[in-house]
């Protein structure tokens, strides 16, 4: 039944929940976080960040994750963080091990959202024969405790995904709903225009003149709402993909 009955030294008797239940009741949050079969196995435990030739920031990153889940909910104070770094750098593997340690240590709601795949359900809602709604898709969206919104910026900016990206992140940051965002864009202005004088740093140059920013990919606006939002945490280094984790047989 989830409880136990124990008696007291001095007489009478007290009932306590089990193990069991709290167990049953992790489990059915893990499985409401909807986190996908690749990642189930990312955990803060599993986070390799001293790998050899490692860069430093993937060790800062991940203290900083250890320090936000010791200290939710009192210390973040609705705040999330915003993980940023190009591709296989282990943005998502950090995330999805935040959000998993705030589920089993803290009890959280939480929910895992591929920033794609959620904009494809929203415009597949529009389908007069489908039967779920646009609100239907966004409401666990908005409601859970702990979003990781992860990919951010990776569809293709339209005047329609900027409205979407607002939508989202506007509700959270006004229900002070704490969200874990990972991006391979630049935490910079459209154009990679350094924030300090308003002049183009040399790394923010060199990638402007390959790759788009953040600010590019959602808007000005909504960049600036994050920063209100989220504690940025950048993550440097080669693709661990391609490196250490690269697919082999046995």
């Amino acid at each position: 039944m989830g409880v136990r009955v124990m008696d007291l030294p001095g007489g009478g008797r007290v009932v306590e929940t089990c193990e069991c239940q709290a167990t049953e009741r992790v489990g059915r949050l893990l499985r409401r976080a909807a986190i996908p079969a690749r990642y189930e196995h990312c955990s803060l435990e599993s986070y390799d960040a001293g790998y050899f030739g490692a860069d430093p920031s993937l060790a800062q990153a991940f203290m900083m994750a250890r320090h936000f889940v010791d200290g939710y909910p009192a210390t973040t104070a609705g705040r999330g963080l915003l993980l940023t770094g190009s591709i296989g750098v282990g943005k998502t593997h950090l995330a999805v091990g935040i959000l998993q340690s705030l589920i089993m240590e803290k009890g959280v709601r939480g929910l895992f959202c591929d920033y794609r795949e959620l904009l494809k359900e929203i415009q597949h809602s529009y389908n007069p024969q489908v039967a779920t709604t646009e609100m239907e898709i966004l409401g666990p969206v908005f409601d859970a405790e702990v979003l990781v919104l992860d990919e951010l910026g990776a569809s293709k900016p339209t005047d329609w995904v900027w409205d979407t990206v607002a939508l989202v992140l506007n509700s959270r940051y006004n229900d002070k709903k704490t969200t874990l965002i990972t991006t391979n864009y630049p935490d910079l202005q459209p154009g990679g225009i350094s924030e300090g004088n308003g002049t183009r740093t040399a790394g923010a140059a060199a990638r402007a003149a390959r790759d788009e920013t953040l600010g590019d990919r959602i808007g000005e606006r909504m960049r600036s709402r994050l920063a209100e939002m989220c504690v940025v945490v950048e993550m440097r280094g080669e693709d661990f993909r391609r490196s250490v984790g690269r697919a082999r047989f046995g």
